[in-house]
């Protein structure tokens, strides 16, 4: 295949959803994605109306992503999608994606993966069946200074870890908003679309995927509380749990959307027997490092000393902020890398392998099952079951 952008589809994410723009700025940050074609709405008129905003041809403005599928699918290879991207609510991730994949094509999907965990096992499975990529927005997993972490605990320069504290705090839900026509807060908050957890669900799972990525280590018991605040809510909208590991480290999880006045400040700490380190969105750029026997480190985005993985994703020189939407279309870059390396039979660099797939969502999806099991349960610790 001579050098090209990659052409893609968009599921869901049309003018009356916040995620769908972001996916756009994400993906079209490296100039490697064409949007093509996309069924951007379960409404056909917006739908029709977002195709028409984002300048897609008109035959490839889709109501319905089963036609869409169909007849991308039919096209010649030079014309036809090399992947979709779905970003619809939870209950509606597991049958687009088993017949995006059905039909060749490669995904990208919000997470949660699905709305169960059955649905993942299944996703597992068509995956490794076909032999396509799958890349699943767990987003923090994206910045350059979350990758150095990663790679300073796995090359064993904190010794064992032994603690981990990762939260999650977030104020939005405070009050009543499904009750007031917010369309983000009444598919959130509604088991039927959003599945058996809320907040533990929609953030609680970032928190969770950011303990084992950077740790590199898997729960295997956890001890919950679950709380619905909020008067009238369906869905949990607060919650904390206490983890074990694999390596018998032991972590504190919290994740909350009751927090008046809090927005988006995801952080994580890890302390090994040697030292330990800190990263919170609110100073992205920024890993601390602290040492047992020597003075503490500020380690920085952008700085020649960083490990390859980090620099690989690092945008700017040194000094200058990135953040959100830069670790998003870092998972964008990197799968895209792969899926081009993959169509030209030719090997990733390690690196472009570096983002969440469907193991990822497995894990993610037990974690909802566990930690709600576990809220619900009047044991003390119960096993982490996949």
């Amino acid at each position: 295949m001579k050098k090209r952008k990659l052409r893609m589809a968009m599921i869901g994410g049309g003018k009356d959803a916040f995620i769908g723009a972001v996916h756009r700025l994400a993906f079209n940050m490296d100039g490697q994605v064409s949007l093509v074609a996309g069924t951007l709405s379960i409404n056909p008129e917006v739908a029709i109306e977002s195709g028409h905003e984002l300048f897609l041809d008109e035959e490839r403005i889709y109501t319905d992503y089963k036609i869409m599928l169909e007849k991308e699918a039919a096209m010649p290879s030079d014309k036809r999608i090399d992947f979709v991207s779905i970003v619809t609510p939870n209950f509606a991730h597991f049958e687009p994606t088993m017949m995006a994949l059905d039909k060749g094509f490669h995904v990208v999907i919000e997470k949660p993966i699905t709305f169960s965990l059955e649905e993942a096992k299944k996703l597992k499975e068509k995956v490794e069946q076909t032999g396509l990529c799958l890349l699943l927005c767990h987003t923090y997993t994206g910045y350059p200074m979350i990758k150095q972490a990663r790679r300073m605990i796995k090359n064993g320069l904190l010794g064992k870890i032994r603690k981990v504290y990762v939260e999650y705090p977030q104020g939005w839900l405070s009050t009543f908003l499904e009750g007031a026509n917010n369309r983000q807060a009444a598919w959130r908050t509604d088991p039927k679309r959003s599945g058996k957890a809320g907040s533990m669900g929609d953030i609680g799972t970032h928190a969770f995927n950011m303990a084992e990525y950077v740790t590199g280590l898997k729960v295997t018991r956890i001890c919950s509380d679950i709380n619905i605040v909020v008067e009238g809510r369906m869905l949990d909208d607060d919650g904390a749990a206490f983890l074990k590991f694999d390596n018998g480290a032991s972590a504190v999880l919290m994740a909350t959307q009751i927090a008046a006045g809090a927005e988006n400040n995801i952080k994580i700490r890890v302390f090994g027997e040697k030292g330990g380190l800190e990263w919170q969105q609110e100073d992205a750029n920024t890993l601390q490092v602290k040492w047992l026997d020597k003075p503490a480190e500020i380690y920085r985005a952008g700085a020649g000393y960083l490990d390859s993985f980090a620099k690989h994703n690092c945008r700017t020189p040194a000094g200058h902020p990135e953040g959100y939407l830069e670790a998003f279309a870092n998972l964008y870059r990197n799968f895209v890398l792969t899926v081009r390396a993959r169509i030209n039979n030719e090997k990733p660099a390690e690196e472009w392998l570096d983002f969440p797939g469907v193991e990822e969502g497995i894990r993610g999806m037990a974690f909802i099952e566990n930690v709600i099991a576990s809220g619900k349960s009047d044991a003390k610790w119960t096993d982490f079951i996949v």
